[in-house]
């Protein structure tokens, strides 16, 4: 069993540019090292993800080159997550938001302690939910409710994301370990060839579908990051106020 920790406690996690670069690498190690049959994905202290990391985003807007060096990496963040054949179970230790969700819905098996929500507010920042939330999301809950919370950006708790299918299991925060490691034991004590044999053969059609969707949701993503209602979130979110989106 391998774990990876989403380390940015003092900043819950949100993405930094390393964290971005690492993330979007580490897919491929696991993959091809044959001593790790299974992956435990978690953060750091008491959050999951907090996503993206909205003072970083000024850096974007104001120098755009920045923001496409990125898109490389979250296209392979999607493709490699979905393509790696090992099992990987989501330890939702706090809150998942943005690309902090993306991530933990992008993985096999989704576990959240009962404390958590779980959401995507790119809108919310004036931006395009195009770094694989447009993707996942569908796909685990159906169109209509997808669309509802990508389209006003609100978080939900775990026990919803349970009750409508988005995650598999909410424990209490005190029995998180015991379901996610128990599991996690399972499975790699388990046919572990014929496990990941399944996986390749579940995740074609979203593969597929990343396929036909992850160039253009980037580029809308782009687009979107050089807009007046981006620029506006984010200086309301620098000076604590809300956002006066205009529509432009």
């Amino acid at each position: 069993m391998l774990i990876i920790t989403l380390n940015a406690p003092e900043t819950l996690n949100a993405f930094t540019g390393p964290m971005h670069t690492s993330m979007s690498r580490i897919w491929d190690d696991v993959n091809d090292d044959p001593d790790v049959h299974v992956v435990v994905l978690t953060g750091a202290g008491r959050a999951f993800s907090a996503g993206g990391n909205v003072i970083a985003m000024q850096k974007k807007i104001d120098d755009p080159d920045s923001w496409d060096a990125g898109m490389p990496e979250a296209r392979r963040i999607v493709f490699r997550m979905l393509e790696c054949d090992k099992p990987i179970i989501a330890r939702v230790n706090g809150h998942a938001v943005g690309l902090g969700a993306t991530i933990a819905l992008l993985c096999d098996i989704i576990i959240a302690a009962d404390h958590a929500k779980i959401g995507d507010p790119h809108v919310n920042a004036g931006l395009v939910a195009g770094d694989g939330g447009a993707l996942i999301w569908p796909q685990l809950i159906g169109f209509a409710r997808a669309k509802e919370y990508l389209f006003t950006g609100d978080l939900m708790t775990a026990a919803e994301a349970e009750r409508i299918g988005l995650i598999n299991h909410v424990v209490p925060a005190d029995q998180l370990d015991e379901k996610v490691y128990g599991l996690a034991r399972r499975l790699a004590g388990g046919a572990i060839r014929s496990i990941r044999w399944t996986k390749q053969t579940v995740n074609i059609p979203l593969r597929q579908l990343a396929h036909s969707m992850m160039d253009l949701s980037l580029s809308l993503e782009t687009q979107s990051n050089l807009t007046k209602d981006h620029q506006e979130a984010v200086w309301a979110f620098a000076q604590k106020r809300r956002p006066s989106f205009t529509g432009r």
